[in-house]
């Protein structure tokens, strides 16, 4: 993985202020199918949603999380996965440039809770995308963090990882959850 800029903002001071732990949409929740707006422009608002994602994230827990999840429709993503959780990364409307190779691995979700499936997903992939501090860098992933990229990206634009399951599965999926959380189809 080669990083050019500084997604990394585990030293941004704003990470040392309290921060708010966001309420996580649960599938099958409509909202969650919802299209994230580009961030016009990176300002205190945007760190500190970035913030309060972080320690959601970090609560729930999780390796990534996107805007959408937490009912925001603002193109932001947050990830760390690290084995320590030492490496936060903020992601400011990201987009893959490049994907290349195919791997199929299990994924999980915190807006499907208990849900692990396989997914065919790109082994590599490029993305550009705008930091903390609104400059511009590009990052080269694979691996486990070219997998969450491609999720939370995919949040971003209304789809799920359960979105690429069979039918049957999706509708098992589906019922499962609509049972455990009966707001969500009320």
């Amino acid at each position: 993985m080669t990083f050019v800029g500084t997604p990394d903002f585990a030293c941004n001071p704003l990470i040392q202020q309290a921060m708010a732990i966001l309420p996580i949409l649960i599938h099958p929740d409509p909202r969650l199918q919802r299209q994230a707006q580009p961030v016009a422009q990176v300002d205190e608002g945007i760190r500190r949603l970035v913030a309060d994602m972080a320690e959601t994230m970090y609560a729930a827990p999780g390796v990534g999380l996107a805007a959408t999840q937490v009912d925001v429709l603002r193109q932001v993503v947050v990830i760390d996965v690290s084995e320590d959780k030492s490496k936060l990364q903020a992601f400011i409307n990201p987009q893959i440039l490049e994907a290349e190779g195919e791997c199929e691995g299990e994924e999980g979700c915190l807006s499907v809770p208990g849900v692990y499936d396989n997914v065919l997903r790109a082994e590599r992939v490029r993305v550009r995308a705008l930091g903390l501090d609104g400059e511009a860098f590009e990052v080269e992933a694979e691996g486990m963090l070219a997998v969450c990229l491609q999720h939370e990206i995919d949040h971003l634009q209304g789809k799920l990882f359960v979105d690429y399951l069979s039918r049957l599965k999706r509708e098992r999926i589906r019922t499962k959850l609509a049972k455990q959380h009966p707001r969500l189809t009320a």
